[in-house]
Formats: structure tokens, C-alpha cells, sequence
């Protein structure tokens, strides 16, 4: 584990740290964006759900992956299903992170630094990229965990603060409700061609299982957690704090809608940005610029972090050289890191097109080639102990060939619907290859008996204070 920490990070470390790399630019431009255009307030369902689904995952999931003494998540493939397993996930995990989610961040940090300096876009995106490279190469995960501690605070304070100036310049919470009176709502007809309630039913449950539980992104600062109840109320504070996101991020983009209107045109991802120009006076803007700037410093890293540690690990280790000493994993892990940024900022500008959608639909769209097969394999191999390695390898590479059928020849068809699909053919597969050729054992983790996997009462209480709080902001605004 070349940028790993040790298990030494208390839950109030955690939890901020998992909130400050999760919204990003991306969310604030991206998910922003999308409320000012023709999703509204229901963008805001991608959050909520996921704060059930870390409380879920917090109880569940990631114990038994602390119990086992793992560091990235294509370890745990090698040791349920086999080798082949393991480096299948890491290389379709180190491509997502670097064709897609990279340079979402980028053109997104990209898109924000453009209208607030007026600097060319593809300058903006390769200055973003140099300093997150260098944060790093020279800091590690310890390091991007205490920063995001600050960062973390000052971008949800910063964004509740532009949700504040803009209720004042709209007039008030009277008068923005009666402007998207027909956008204020959670859920939408199965009809709509952004964000239908059967998506969110469906595919996105498998989303939010894979973010939240099994993507190296975040799973990282879990597995550093120096307890169990520090790693499950670190994840649940998490949870709760994206409670704030509908109004520090997405009620912003709707007051944007109702200022700039038609100004916004085909690029609604200029909407959080423009309020930040127009509405936070100069000494403020200074302290949202900075909360934005670290976020996506922050974002970069944890990507950069993650694939650095699974490609170094997972592949160049495992696979080409075994006996790598801790040095030249160290420097391994450096030189990905820089080309992995280069490869990124090259992409990052052509997200601009038209044709994307959109940089929160792109970063959606696009990972649906890892998520129905990658979580297919991981609950089918913890419920069905006796699955052989062949269903587990058959999971990583269905998923992103059926996914990808679905996208060509079923297009009109939302792509959360399509991943539940391609998600439930990955299972019947699966299944069939179990009942052909099932283990003539059960294949079981292992596990590390000083462990002590109780939950503590606190756990759960606050696990259920946060399900309340989804609870009631979807009967709200229904």
C-alpha cells in the first residue's frame, strides 16, 4: 500500500474527508447544472440515496471487509474468486477512473476557474492538473485526509452560503417556490428522459453499492479507519452531511435557472459558477474560490491516489513484478500518477461538446460499463459461497459487454435501467455457471480475530437519524 496512511484516522476525519472527495466541481457544476436544466430538484436523489445506502453499507458491507484485512477492492476478487478476478477489476477501475472520472473533475475545476478568471479552458484544466499531480506524488492519502478536514467544512459552508445570496436576490423562499413550483419535486414520471422514478428504484441502488461500498475512491479512507465504529460512524457522517447537497448545490442551480434563464442556454453547467461571479461579494468569493479550489485538489488526489495504489498493487506487483521493493512501488506508483494526469487533461476540454449532456450525465453514463458487472461479482460471491471462479470472472467481463449493448442498440432506454438489466443478466449468468460447476467447498474470506465486530449502539442510532432525515425530504418535496 505505496500511499497508504496505516488504520490510524478517527470517524469525524473520515466522514468529512469522504464528503470533501465526493463533492467535488463535478457536483457543483455538474449536479448544479443539472437542476438548472431539466432534472431540478430531483438531481438531488443521487445524494440522498446514497446517504441510505453508506448507512447500509456501514452496518453491513464494510466490516466484513475490515474483518479480512484487505487494501483495495480487486484484492478481495483474488481472494473469493481468483488472480484473474483481481486484475480484471483493477484494470477496468483504473480505466474509468482515468478516461472518465479524471477528466469530469478537470473540465468541471476547468469550467469554474474559466468564468471566474477568464483564463482559455484548456490553460485552466492543465493548471488543475499539474498542482493536483504534484499535491499527490508529495503528500499521500494522510496528508489529502487532513486537508479535505478544512476543505471539506468550507465547501458545504460556501455552498449554503451561495444558496443564502441567492434566495435574497430571487426574493425569498416564497418566491423561489412559486418559480419551480413544477421542479421542486423528488420524483419524476417514468417518462422523463433525465432521471425517471424507475432509474432511481432500479439501476441507481446498484450505483450507490458500488460508490459507496466498493470503489476504491472512497472505500480508501474506510479502510484506514484506526476502529470498526470509527470506519461505520465516519461512513454515517458522510451520509449526513450530504443532506446539506439539495441546498448547498442543487437549489443553487435552480436559482440560477431563475436568473439567468435563457443566458445559460445549451451550457447549464455554467450555473453555479456565474452565481459565484454575480452574487458572493469580493472578500467571500475569495474564501468559496478557495473552498473550490481545494475540493478539487482534493477530488484529483483521491483518484490519483486510488489508481496509483491499484495499478500499483493489483498489476504491476501482482503481475509483473512480484518482488518490487518498496521503493520502486513508490516511484511506480508516482509515474502513473503523472501519466494518468497527462492522459486526463488531454480529454478534459472535449467534454465542452454539446454531445455529452452534460459533465454529471457523462460521469453517470460512462461508469455504467463497471457497475452491474463489478457488483454482481462482490454479492454474489459473498452470498454464494460455493460460486466458482469462472462466475466471478464471467461477471467482469459481461457487465461492461452487455452494458454496452444496451447503449448501442437500446438507446432510447434510460441508462439506470439499463444497468439494472445488464445487472440482473450478469446474475442469471452467474447463477447458471453455479449450478453447472458449483466449489466443492464453500470459498470463505479471511479473517482477522482481534477484530471486534459488534456495532455499538451509537451506530445505529445515528445510522437511523440520517435514513429519518432522507425520509422526510422526499415526503417534503414529493
Amino acid at each position: 500500500m505505496p500511499f497508504g496512511t496505516g488504520r490510524r484516522l478517527p470517524w469525524p476525519l473520515i466522514g468529512i474527508s469522504i464528503v470533501a472527495a465526493n463533492i467535488s466541481t463535478e457536483q457543483m457544476v455538474g449536479m448544479a447544472g443539472q437542476a438548472a436544466g431539466a432534472v431540478g430538484l430531483a438531481v438531488s436523489a443521487w445524494q440522498l440515496v446514497g446517504s441510505v445506502g453508506i448507512v447500509i453499507i456501514a452496518w453491513t458491507l464494510w466490516p466484513r471487509f475490515l474483518r479480512a484485512g484487505i487494501y483495495t477492492m480487486p484484492e478481495f476478487l483474488e481472494y473469493r474468486y481468483n488472480a484473474a478476478a483481481r486484475v480484471l477489476m483493477a484494470t477496468l477501475t483504473v480505466l474509468i477512473y482515468a478516461l472518465v472520472m479524471l477528466p469530469a473533475v478537470l473540465y468541471s475545476g476547468g469550467v469554474t476557474l474559466r468564468t471566474l478568471t477568464g483564463l482559455d479552458l484548456r490553460t485552466a484544466v492543465w493548471t488543475i492538473g499539474t498542482i493536483g499531480a504534484l499535491y499527490t506524488t508529495l503528500g499521500g492519502l494522510r496528508a489529502i485526509a487532513w486537508a479535505d478536514l478544512v476543505q471539506g467544512l468550507a465547501l458545504l459552508v460556501g455552498g449554503l452560503l451561495v444558496f443564502g445570496l441567492g434566495l435574497h436576490a430571487v426574493g425569498g423562499w416564497t418566491a423561489f417556490r412559486a418559480f419551480h413550483a413544477e421542479h421542486l419535486h423528488m420524483v419524476l414520471p417514468d417518462s422523463h428522459p433525465e432521471l425517471p422514478w424507475t432509474g432511481i428504484v432500479s439501476g441507481m441502488w446498484i450505483v450507490i453499492l458500488y460508490y459507496c461500498g466498493l470503489n476504491q475512491f472512497i472505500v480508501q479512507r474506510n479502510l484506514a479507519a484506526r476502529s470498526v465504529a470509527d470506519g461505520q460512524l465516519g461512513m454515517i457522517l458522510a451520509g449526513g452531511l450530504w443532506l446539506l447537497v439539495p441546498f448547498a448545490i442543487v437549489m443553487p442551480g435552480l436559482i440560477a435557472r431563475q436568473l439567468y434563464g435563457t443566458e445559460l442556454g445549451d451550457q447549464p453547467d455554467r450555473a453555479f459558477p456565474l452565481l459565484i461571479r454575480d452574487l458572493v461579494p469580493p472578500g467571500l468569493r475569495g474564501f468559496i474560490c478557495a473552498a473550490v479550489a481545494g475540493a478539487v485538489i482534493s477530488t484529483l488526489a483521491s483518484l490519483l491516489n486510488s489508481v496509483a495504489t491499484i495499478a500499483t498493487m493489483d498489476i504491476y506487483r501482482r503481475w509483473l513484478h512480484p518482488g518490487a521493493s518498496q521503493p520502486t512501488l513508490v516511484w511506480c506508483g508516482r509515474l502513473l500518477t503523472v501519466l494518468s494526469m497527462t492522459v486526463a487533461c488531454a480529454i478534459a476540454p472535449v467534454l465542452e461538446e454539446p454531445r455529452f449532456g452534460g459533465v454529471f450525465r457523462f460521469i453517470q453514463q460512462f461508469q455504467g460499463y463497471i457497475w452491474p458487472g463489478v457488483v454482481a461479482a462482490f454479492l454474489f460471491g459473498l452470498l454464494v459461497e460455493r460460486a466458482p471462479a469462472s462466475a466471478g470472472v464471467t461477471a467482469l467481463v459481461a457487465g461492461p459487454l452487455l452494458y454496452g449493448l444496451f447503449q448501442h442498440f437500446a438507446p432510447s432506454l434510460h441508462f439506470l435501467i439499463q444497468v439494472a438489466l445488464a445487472f440482473s443478466l450478469v446474475l442469471a449468468l452467474m447463477s447458471l455457471l453455479t449450478l453447472w460447476r458449483p466449489l466443492a467447498q464453500p470459498r470463505r474470506l479471511p479473517e482477522r480475530p482481534d477484530l471486534d465486530l459488534r456495532q455499538s449502539p451509537a451506530v445505529t442510532w445515528a445510522g437511523w437519524m440520517v435514513i429519518a432525515g432522507v425520509a422526510w425530504f422526499f415526503l417534503a418535496f414529493w
